[in-house]
């Protein structure tokens, strides 16, 4: 395989990686509702995302480390919005 070709697969996957958390965190702003995410899971996908970045760095692999350092920001940003909204639930319209 090209190193072209692996360059194309590789940023194309990160992009996929950072903005899949876009759609759920606009939601979750916009409603100002968290309930349906996911406590257990947000917090191990924001552990997973840790981890890789510390593996990118302890390797010396800048764009595994970029990467995942972006798709960190947009999950915590999940995560905190989970936390921010805890207690919330979407706003019942008043007659």
């Amino acid at each position: 395989m090209s190193e072209l070709v692996a360059n194309i697969v590789g940023s194309a996957a990160a992009v996929c990686s950072i903005t899949s958390f876009a759609p759920q965190g606009l939601k979750i702003w916009k409603e100002k509702d968290a309930s349906a995410v996911s406590l257990k899971t947000y917090a191990l996908t924001v552990t997973c995302f840790i981890l890789w970045v510390i593996y990118g760095v302890m390797t010396e692999a800048w764009p595994v480390t970029i990467a995942n350092a972006c798709a960190l920001a947009m999950a915590s940003g999940v995560l905190f919005m989970k936390w921010r909204f805890r207690d919330d639930g979407p706003k019942a319209a008043h007659s």
